[in-house]
This record gives C-alpha cells, structure tokens and sequence, in this order.
C-alpha cells in the first residue's frame, strides 16, 4: 500500500497522470484487504496472497518503466500515454485495461501453481466484483472533474459504459481463460502464450487511446478541453466524500 501512496504522491508532485490509475487502484487493493480481513473471501489467507500477487505485477512494471527497464508492451504503452491530452477517463482505462486483461490471470495462475485452479474462481469472481463496483464508483465521481462526460452518451450508445463493459465485463471471462490457460502451461512454458496476450491487450489499448468512432473522437477531445488538467487538485477531488 506505502507503495502506491508514493507512487500517487509522486503523479501529484510530477503533474503525471499515471497517478489516475494509480489512486483508482490504491482503492482496489484496499478493499480486496478489507474483504480479507473481513472474511468474506472462501479462502481469506490465500486471497490476502493473490492481493500482493496482483498488486505486484503493477508495481514491476511502474518500476521498470521508471528505470527504463524492458516490461509488458501493454504496460508501456499504458506509461507512455501519460503526457498525452487524453480524458481522465482514458488514462484510467489504459491501466484498467492491462492490469485485468493481463495481470489479474497471471496473478491467479501464480497464487494456484501447484494448486487445482478452479478452487479459486468463486473469489476470483468476487475480485472481479469489486474491481466493478469500484470502477462504477469512480465514473460518478469523475463527473468532478469531467463536467462534459455526458457527452460520451450522446456520442453514441453509451460509449463510456462500452469501453468500461468492454474492460471489465468480457474481461471476466478473458481474463479467467487466461489463467487456466497458464496454470496448465505451467511456469516453465508459459512465455509465448504470455507474449500473445500482451500483443492483444495492446491492441484493447489502442483502442482505448483512438476509437475508431470519428464521432467518439470528436466528443473525447472535446470533454478533455473542459477537464481539470492539474492532477492533484484531480485526485484531491476524486478523494472527496
């Protein structure tokens, strides 16, 4: 948790708006925690492993980027966005994207190695829930900071709901294939299926980035000229009960 705080600390102090992802994120870990503690998980010591787990494969690849180490092509185009004119909306969904889409079925095939994986799908699921709950959370306290976000329903069918559901929804089962893909790979054979779903969530990502919508484009760029640009008084305001 100190970890994402300084990471969001430093977005603050930096105006870097990898802290978006970062401050969206600190919430998931904190309430998956309180789950735990809470005992609502079937196995809590065990999902108290998956939380760092999960958590870790983010924080290794914000640490690789910071030292300009070689990590996930999702990741780094992910990082690379940062100090792109995107909404608030995109750079959060750029993270949302590879960190379910790639991480979280890396993180339950290493929590279950050596383990019968399908013990662990009801609080896989339960994870899943949250992570959504969260997310829906944030979309209305964006409305902070992103007056002109209703414009993404007037574009075109609910788009903010789309790229959400798209992240979040089909990434349920996206994401729970992946692992048991994984976990009967094992450890030892594991790179080249982990290469190809790296390249596919990179391509979820540019599409994130640049919709193919003209329409949508048009309503992004223009929502984004509203926003608040200074990311902490954006944080500072996403925090606000």
């Amino acid at each position: 948790m100190q970890q994402l705080d300084n990471i969001i600390l430093d977005a603050i102090e930096n105006n870097n708006r990898i802290g978006y992802f970062a401050f969206l994120y600190r919430r998931v870990t904190a309430e998956i925690l309180k789950e735990v503690q809470l005992g609502n998980f079937e196995d809590n010591a065990r999902m108290e492993t998956f939380d760092v787990t999960f958590a870790n494969y983010y924080l290794d690849a914000y640490n690789g980027y910071s030292n300009q180490q070689p990590i996930s092509k999702s990741w780094q185009f992910a990082f690379d966005t940062k100090n792109e004119t995107l909404t608030i909306l995109q750079h959060i969904m750029l993270g949302i994207n590879t960190h379910i889409n790639l991480d979280l079925g890396l993180a339950a095939s290493t929590t279950m190695n050596g383990l019968e994986i399908s013990a662990i799908k009801k609080d896989f699921n339960t994870v899943n829930t949250i992570l959504g709950n969260i997310v829906n959370e944030m979309q209305d306290r964006l409305s902070r900071v992103s007056p002109l976000l209703f414009l993404l329903d007037l574009a075109g069918k609910n788009t903010d709901e789309e790229i959400i559901n798209f992240s979040l929804k089909k990434a349920r089962e996206l994401s729970w294939y992946n692992a048991n893909l994984l976990w009967g790979l094992g450890t030892l054979h594991q790179d080249t299926a982990i290469q190809q779903m790296d390249t596919t969530v990179l391509s979820l990502g540019e599409f994130i980035k640049a919709p193919k919508s003209k329409i949508v484009m048009y309503a992004l760029q223009f929502l984004g000229k509203f926003e608040e640009k200074n990311v902490g008084r954006v944080i500072s305001r996403l925090r606000e009960e």
